[in-house]
């Protein structure tokens, strides 16, 4: 694993291998966790309406179970450290979903650049759907698309592109 402690950020390598095939990804959207934190949390476990999430500990950073996941992102709303997200395979985009907490909140049809966990560029998408916060303790989650698979492993935030 890299030294996120020092850096700041995760990497694509220390997500990859637990990050769910491309075929589990093309039936529907699954939650992925970048959580690496061994902190006391638990909203994500709480909220999953399938039991897709476990901890053995508390302190323990999320595991989730793609089979049991349905991608209804109650675990990215919830999440305070933002770090669940959805991916997703259509039949010819990708879909990453993300939470979000800025504003104003982008709508749909909105074309916006992908950002990476360091903030830069990586690509240009356009939003496909927004699932607004319901409790001032919660995220917003943006679904964007784009074409390009590599995209998912790194697409985790979004800035709306003002013409």
């Amino acid at each position: 694993m890299s030294d996120y402690l020092k850096t700041g950020f995760l990497t694509k390598e220390d997500i990859i291998d637990n990050f769910p095939t491309v075929d589990k990804i093309s039936k529907h959207a699954v939650a992925i966790s970048e959580c690496v934190q061994e902190i006391p949390c638990n909203p994500c476990v709480s909220s999953c309406p399938t039991g897709a999430i476990s901890m053995n500990d508390i302190k323990d950073p999320p595991k989730i179970n793609y089979d049991l996941c349905i991608g209804c992102g109650k675990c990215v709303m919830v999440c305070p450290g933002l770090a669940l997200f959805l991916v997703r395979k259509t039949d010819t985009l990708y879909e990453v979903s993300i939470p979000y907490e800025m504003i104003p909140i982008p709508k749909v049809g909105d074309e916006v650049y992908l950002l990476n966990r360091l903030g830069e560029k990586v690509g240009t998408g356009k939003v496909t759907k927004v699932l607004k916060a319901e409790k001032e303790t919660q995220s917003s989650v943006i679904t964007v698309s784009f074409y390009e698979e590599k995209l998912i492993y790194e697409v985790r935030n979004i800035e709306v592109i003002h013409e």
